[in-house]
């Protein structure tokens, strides 16, 4: 061991590039040559391209293209003498990480990313859970960065969630689903989004300050409304609408209102000028904050669809046409897309002008209905004859 760091040593103090790198091939691949040896030259030779102590992975600053060149060529023989190594584990995660920055600072983000994924660092034993969700991060970063969203979403399910969110892991929880909005953003997954929101804002570190928290109960609400309709999103509005931050946020507290009321809503609303000025609508670029626009009217059309399904069995096609302040050929788009989807029964009927919300029963039905109201009403009135009869009884 000794002697394999004396060499590096001296070939370092002659400032003998070439030299280092033929010593660290030739010593590392020498016949029968001992694994604490190996380990020994790795450690002696990492603090020459890495910064820091222990589990610092930023290369070394140069002054020059030469000491870059010769910085990239040390980082990549490392690496490869760690290959397979599982006792140096460590030590190849940490040189990877390195080799990656190295290239992103290039301009080679693509690279960096290709890099970062020949490493399977979920299956390492050596490190940290701490350090294995960060070099997961980076992976999924460098992979969005270089626009490999497939990619991006498998490697996204390596991150445990429970980890997370323990103690002491509430920087990485916020990176990650912060990451998880760039992916579902593209996507254009509202419901995700407001999930990927609500979980940044319920990170205990930021509810203390409102610059902080602000934004993304802010994004959580608007994405909320802009997600289909469906029981979990109810449930979330639900709860978000009970909780007692909202006081403190006006547009976003009446929109909340008037998702979760049963009455029609009027587009535009009172805040829309406010709600469309927010980061959910305006990141992203003016191709999506318009798609964002656009499904924000469309989600209020379907609740106020909703809504007059719930008063009417049937109603005119123009007067629903009147009430919903769309034309006839836009209200009967939306209906078929309801309709289709599952979100409402419908027909129509075109040559009288009549939407039809409520299915027609056949006689079978009809009488199994009344059938199953007449029980429900003799049981509790034999329930309350039994109370009266108890009640008398202990007088």
């Amino acid at each position: 061991v000794k002697v394999c760091e004396q060499t590096l040593q001296l070939c370092k103090d002659c400032n003998d590039e070439k030299a280092l790198i033929d010593s660290l091939k030739n010593l590392s691949t020498r016949r029968s040559q001992k694994s604490k040896a190996v380990g020994a030259l790795i450690q002696k030779a990492i603090p020459w391209v890495l910064k820091g102590e222990d589990g610092g992975y930023l290369p070394i600053d140069v002054s020059n293209e030469v000491e870059k060149k010769h910085r990239e060529e040390l980082v990549v023989v490392l690496r490869d003498i760690t290959d397979g190594k599982i006792f140096l584990e460590a030590e190849r995660a940490r040189l990877t990480r390195a080799l990656a920055t190295i290239k992103e600072e290039d301009g080679d983000v693509s690279g960096a990313a290709d890099v970062l994924q020949e490493v399977h660092v979920e299956t390492y034993g050596s490190l940290s859970k701490r350090e294995k969700v960060e070099f997961i991060l980076e992976q999924i970063r460098l992979t969005l960065g270089k626009k490999d969203y497939v990619r991006a979403a498998i490697v996204c399910d390596k991150i445990n969630r429970k980890a997370i969110a323990e103690d002491g892991m509430e920087g990485e929880k916020i990176r990650f689903f912060e990451l998880m909005t760039e992916y579902h953003r593209h996507e254009k997954d509202a419901f995700e989004l407001a999930k990927d929101y609500h979980s940044i804002y319920s990170t205990t570190t930021l509810q203390e300050n409102e610059s902080q928290w602000r934004e993304p109960l802010q994004n959580t609400v608007v994405f909320l409304a802009l997600s289909p309709y469906s029981m979990d999103q109810q449930e979330m509005l639900n709860r978000v609408s009970v909780d007692p931050k909202m006081e403190k946020l006006d547009a976003c507290r009446e929109l909340v209102k008037l998702l979760l009321k049963k009455e029609i809503v009027n587009y535009p609303l009172p805040h829309a000028a406010e709600l469309e000025n927010m980061s959910a609508f305006t990141d992203g670029g003016e191709d999506l904050t318009l798609h964002w626009k656009k499904t924000f009217h469309k989600r209020i059309v379907q609740h106020n669809i909703r809504v007059v399904s719930l008063y009417y069995r049937r109603i005119k096609g123009r007067r629903l046409a009147q009430l919903l302040k769309l034309s006839p050929d836009e209200l009967e788009k939306e209906i078929a897309s309801m309709v289709s989807n599952g979100e409402v029964y419908a027909k129509i009927d075109r040559p009288s002008d009549i939407v039809r919300f409520s299915q027609t029963k056949n006689p079978e039905t009809v009488l199994t209905d009344w059938a199953g109201d007449i029980s429900s009403l003799m049981h509790l009135v034999e329930t309350t004859s039994h109370l009266i009869n108890k009640e008398n009884m202990t007088q």
